[in-house]
């Protein structure tokens, strides 16, 4: 193992240590900030963090996307890096994600081999979609044009350092719903007077499930979860309100409309049935993530180029990702690094004893450098 590799271990084991929640990333923006000042970057700090790199003359310029929050997770792992927060924990490898583009950023502050401008973009608050509005709204795309925009994150079960993305649709859509329902509730031993809110919420629940199953294409993939069903019951009193809560997932803006419009029907009819109201609120966290071809075609071409197994044409993905917002605003592509298969680094994203695999980091720090390279060539001595 080389220093640079050691250097990058010694990095993100620190980030790992402290670990910060969205948009509470105060010590991490200092170290982030910290370090591309020491590289000669040209730094901004405001939402997230920005760092500009210019080299040549060039007048195009790509960004680079990293994540920088953690999770509220009590962490499990037995490493010797393991988190110092109660009930924190980097458990999605955004500490990975973070190093990965330092050491491209330090890799090509040593050798600015391109032409034009790299945009080190260093995101909070990913995980509940409000870091990349954020900044967009506060104003980084205009102040720091870029043509193109690029993020990698890793993914457990995947072979160390494979690389895989998809043009187009590449992960969906969240969005976040509230029934509630308004019953009449009563004593558990004459549920005829009142109108009980389980039993309404409970033929909602399984009404719900037959949108994807009866009303969308099977091919469509999209997933309605009800994850919470809260009531104002006793040990002997039926409960009068109810409230349900819960998730949708689309890959297509059309099914998620869709999936929305059938879900205020079936509301609005089994409340009907029981001669109750209910009301429904359906709110999108996250849009579809989508690839431009010539950005997911520089990609593969990178990586291969890097030595890395590269696959162009995988299956999108059932989770959601905040990059949604830069690459719906500048052409861009998402891409998922493998994390390795067996032990911490194949557990999955968001358990509580996943861990980041080191090996990725020299990797996808050249990754990066080989993707600069080819979005903004060194033009060739002309005389």
């Amino acid at each position: 193992m080389d220093g640079f590799h050691k250097r990058l271990m010694a990095l993100r084991h620190d980030f790992h240590r402290h670990p910060e929640l969205g948009f509470q990333e105060e010590r991490t923006k200092a170290k982030v900030a910290a370090i591309l000042r020491d590289l000669g970057l040209e730094v901004h700090e405001g939402a997230g963090v920005v760092g500009i790199l210019r080299a040549g003359g060039g007048n195009r310029a790509i960004g680079l996307r990293a994540d920088m929050d953690a999770l509220p997770i009590a962490e499990q792992g037995t490493h010797d890096h393991v988190s110092t927060k109660a009930g924190a924990m980097h458990a999605c490898g955004h500490d990975g994600h973070m190093t990965m583009l330092l050491g491209a950023a330090e890799t090509l502050a040593r050798n600015p081999d391109f032409d034009g401008t790299v945009v080190f973009l260093f995101q909070p608050n990913e995980e509940h979609g409000l870091g990349a509005q954020a900044m967009i709204k506060e104003g980084v795309l205009d102040r720091f044009p870029i043509d193109e925009v690029y993020a990698i994150h890793n993914l457990p079960g995947a072979p160390t350092g494979q690389i895989s993305t998809r043009v187009g649709q590449i992960c969906s859509s969240e969005s976040l719903f509230e029934i509630s329902i308004a019953g009449r509730g009563g004593h558990a031993s004459m549920p005829h007077v009142g109108v009980d809110a389980i039993t309404v919420g409970a033929e909602m629940v399984l009404a719900l499930q037959t949108i994807v199953s009866r009303k969308l294409a099977p091919s469509a993939g999209a997933v309605v979860s009800v994850t919470e069903f809260l009531t104002d019951g006793q040990r002997n009193v039926l409960p009068g309100r109810a409230v349900l809560k819960g998730d949708v997932r689309a890959r297509l803006p059309q099914d998620r409309d869709a999936v929305e419009r059938f879900m205020k029907q079936i509301v609005d009819g089994v409340a009907a049935t029981h001669g109750i109201t209910a009301t429904m609120s359906f709110n999108t966290e996250f849009i579809e993530t989508i690839n431009a071809p010539l950005s997911a075609e520089a990609v593969v071409r990178a990586a291969r180029a890097a030595g890395l197994e590269a696959v162009g044409d995988r299956q999108p993905m059932s989770f959601s990702e905040d990059f949604a917002h830069f690459s719906a605003a500048v052409p861009g592509c998402f891409l998922l690094m493998g994390n390795g298969e067996t032990g911490p680094h194949g557990q999955p994203l968001h358990a509580a004893d996943y861990d980041f695999n080191d090996a990725l980091l020299p990797i996808g720090a050249a990754f990066w450098a080989e993707l600069v390279r080819d979005r903004l060539p060194a033009r060739k001595d002309t005389r």
